[in-house]
């Protein structure tokens, strides 16, 4: 990662352990500082297949430098936000960004030491972005940001809803992800309503979706390519085709998204269209409620943090 996003991450991690506002309005910062062993930990933990597996690592680069970008594009526009209920859930969205960029760097190390050019890809996104943000008018960068968030919402939401989906998934490394698209839907409409606060031009917004969606799976493409070339799968012709049905086929993991990412294209369209209100409820209680599969582990995080910070 470059040094100017781990600065701006680290900031980002200590305003959200300083600022509960996120938390008055459902969006709490939550910091559990998942590690990852190689030795312990599966190297193709979807479905036991190198091509979905990587494909998966390949969404996580995107994370570090991506999240980063969105931090920045609300940011600039945090000045002119006076709603006191939008203010506070601009402050839980900088913090959930924050930590969803920690521990995908945690992941992201592990794939590093597993073979793949997870450090290399996540500089050359860094330059990527780093050439929107110079060349790009803000309130694009805003827009793009509001587009990319719609794609993390609806795929967090399939995650949750599909538990064939999760079968899928090595248990260990299901919680990353788990944790990651809770809290994706839980701040899904603050970008969008910063966006319709400070702007609100329908057609940016619709536009800006087009060349974001060219120019994202571009990049996966490209990553996804060198990622199994580093594991010696890219001539693997037979599984990678079948992985790509997995996703993209009839019946594929993205095809069954297509209405909803249509659906951004509505000029009426809102994100809390989508209603994950009931899903949201039922997954804070199987994460962090009292016999949560994540609440010993954020615990214990926030307690080392505390006791760091005194």
């Amino acid at each position: 990662m470059t040094t100017t996003a781990t600065n701006t991450i680290k900031q980002n991690e200590k305003k959200a352990e300083k600022v509960p506002l996120g938390a008055t309005v459902n969006i709490p910062p939550r910091r559990l500082d998942f590690e990852f062993d190689e030795n312990t930990a599966k190297r193709y933990f979807y479905a036991d297949d190198p091509f979905l597996s990587a494909f998966w690592i390949t969404l996580s680069t995107l994370f570090p430098e991506g999240e980063d970008f969105f931090v920045q594009a609300v940011r600039h526009y945090r000045k002119d936000i006076t709603d006191p209920t939008l203010k506070a859930q601009v402050a839980g969205f900088i913090g959930q960004e924050a930590m969803h960029s920690k521990e995908h760097e945690a992941w992201n190390e592990l794939g590093q030491k597993f073979g793949y050019p997870t450090e290399k890809l996540d500089k050359t996104l860094g330059k990527l972005l780093g050439a929107v943000k110079k060349y790009t008018p803000k309130i694009f960068q805003l827009s793009a940001t509001v587009s990319l968030e719609h794609y993390t919402a609806i795929i967090a939401e399939q995650l949750l809803r599909d538990e064939s989906h999760r079968e899928l998934a090595d248990p260990e490394t299901l919680k990353l992800w788990l944790w990651h698209a809770l809290e994706e839907n839980e701040h899904k409409t603050v970008a969008y309503d910063v966006y319709e606060k400070v702007s609100g031009n329908y057609l940016l917004r619709a536009g800006t979706m087009i060349p974001v969606t060219v120019i994202f799976f571009a990049v996966i493409g490209v990553f996804q390519a060198q990622m199994l070339a580093s594991d010696g799968k890219l001539l693997n012709l037979r599984n990678n085709w079948k992985g790509v049905k997995f996703l993209f086929g009839r019946k594929g993991l993205f095809t069954q998204l297509w209405p909803q990412y249509l659906d951004f294209f509505k000029p009426g369209f809102h994100p809390s269209q989508h209603d994950t209100d009931a899903l949201l409820d039922e997954w804070r209680e199987r994460l962090f409620g009292a016999e949560g599969m994540l609440t010993e582990q954020h615990e214990q995080a926030s307690q080392k943090k505390k006791k760091k910070l005194h």
